[in-house]
């Protein structure tokens, strides 16, 4: 295999992260991943108080597992994967522009890219 056809890392991967950087992006990841999770604890209150039979229970566990997963997948805070992360959470609405106020613009613009 040629040296052109190698896989190559991503640039946003080997970005350095200063410390400032990393509070703000310690903050805005951790306000996300709340958010999250109050809303996954809410829905869950609701369905066991409605939960009258024990099929009730086994359908609450399924979606207890489901979110598990997608919250395991969605949120990982290594910082060569954060302006993906961010990316995402950026795209659904999870989190806003003005969240990552305080990041380099080069970090900045590498989750705008992989926002849209």
């Amino acid at each position: 295999m040629s040296s052109s056809n190698a896989y190559r890392e991503p640039e946003w991967r080997s970005l350095e992260w200063s410390p400032d950087e990393k509070k703000v992006a310690r903050k805005a990841f951790d306000a996300a991943l709340q958010d999250e999770l109050a809303l996954v604890m809410r829905k869950a209150k609701a369905m066991a108080e409605k939960a009258r039979k024990p099929s009730d229970l086994w359908n609450l566990e399924n979606y207890l597992t489901k979110c598990r997963t997608e919250i395991d997948r969605r949120y990982d805070y290594r910082y060569s994967v954060l302006p993906e992360v961010f990316g995402g959470l950026l795209r659904e609405r999870k989190l806003t522009q003005a969240d990552f106020s305080g990041l380099g613009e080069d970090k900045i613009e590498w989750i705008r890219r992989l926002a849209s």
